[in-house]
């Protein structure tokens, strides 16, 4: 029999916290989150998402071992902005069992239906723009920093619960023996000389806020319409903004600006994984010395986003963001680089990271079923 319990006590946290590493416990190549990241994201006091969403967090029991585990979460900016009834589901691990699957999922779901919801859909810890979706395709290496991984058997356990694919989701990889279209020197030329007060840069450290300013004016705008984007709240970005900047290396984060006027920016993020997975997930007591030691040993970035304001999207400036951040990139020590994650079906940006190198090499999935 499978026990279904929602999480009231701080011994039910810490295991809700510390269970997948029951179920990676023989897997290199997973990442294990720092704990205190994710129960610092799961605080409904401390983080600001929780302002405009709520969240049911559900463990799963055979006798009296823990055997899965689940989040239940309803964006009210989310279903506001796509007209939508969704309960997400998140932070889903769970041993290779059916029935183990079903009762959790059944669990968010019946929480969800109870607040009026009528689909359920993810992984999305905590929402679409957090670390989303399954790992589908690209078992062989490592996840990049902020991507998730998961046993392939994730996939069977979904389909037998009744889910189907909503999205998919692609990453793309590159190296210091990329191939660029010849074509795309012609686009970034012309894109010069048709708007001459285009400026691209690098992020000026010793005026972070103006420049985190910037940024914040062009993202929620330059995403508006792609599939389950929702505008983050400005004590979101502020908070982001605030935790990604000591992460970091601001040779790698551009601006775009045209007149004075921040119209794009592209951000990577060093590869921290390849620190993180030698932490265990505790950064105490000598957790955070090993981060700060090895980040000068990191190989590895993960393009996140490349943002541009709707009315640039078709001038070039994707082509100019690119070329400022491949020279940066490779006047460093860095040696590949991730871009990711982008919609299977956004022709436009795939192409584009083709065109500059990039080669598709992940595929990441995200499920959904009816549940009025």
């Amino acid at each position: 029999m499978i026990r279904i319990t929602s999480v009231r006590k701080k011994a039910e946290l810490r295991a809700f916290i510390r269970f997948p590493h029951r179920v990676y416990k023989n897997e290199p190549r997973w990442v294990p989150p720092l704990d205190a990241d994710i129960k610092e994201r799961l605080d409904v006091r401390r983080n600001p998402f929780f302002e405009h969403a709520a969240r049911e967090l559900f463990l799963a029991y055979r006798n009296d071992e823990v055997v899965g585990r689940v989040a239940a979460i309803i964006d009210r900016n989310h279903n506001a902005v796509h007209g939508e009834k969704v309960v997400f589901f998140g932070m889903y691990e769970s041993v290779d069992d059916e029935a183990v699957a079903r009762a959790l999922l059944d669990a968010a779901a019946a929480w969800g239906r109870e607040r009026g919801q009528d689909t359920l859909r993810g992984p999305a810890n905590l929402s679409l723009n957090d670390e989303c979706a399954f790992l589908y395709d690209g078992y062989d290496s490592p996840p990049t920093v902020m991507m998730p991984y998961n046993p392939p058997y994730y996939h069977g356990l979904m389909a037998a619960c009744g889910l189907a694919k909503a999205k998919d989701l692609y990453a793309f990889f590159m190296d210091r023996n990329y191939v660029v279209d010849p074509r795309v020197r012609g686009v970034v030329e012309r894109t010069r000389s048709s708007h001459p007060d285009l400026v691209v840069r690098s992020f000026e450290a010793k005026a972070w806020r103006e420049e985190s300013e910037k940024i914040k004016a062009v993202y929620n705008q330059g995403w508006v319409k792609n599939w389950g984007f929702v505008p983050w709240t400005d004590k979101e970005m502020d908070a982001t903004v605030k935790k990604l900047l000591k992460l970091a290396d601001l040779r790698i984060v551009v601006l775009a600006e045209d007149k004075g006027r921040a119209v794009g920016f592209a951000f990577a993020l060093p590869n921290y994984n390849e620190i993180l997975v030698k932490l265990k997930g505790r950064l105490f007591p000598f957790g955070i010395i090993r981060l700060l030691l090895g980040r000068k040993k990191i190989r590895g970035v993960r393009i996140v986003v490349f943002g541009i304001l709707p009315d640039y999207w078709k001038t070039g400036l994707s082509y100019l963001l690119y070329e400022k951040l491949l020279a940066n990139l490779l006047d460093s020590s860095y040696e590949w680089a991730e871009t990711s994650w982008q919609l299977e079906d956004n022709e436009a940006v795939n192409r584009f990271v083709m065109s500059v190198g990039g080669r598709l090499y992940k595929t990441y999935r995200i499920y959904e079923r009816k549940i009025a």
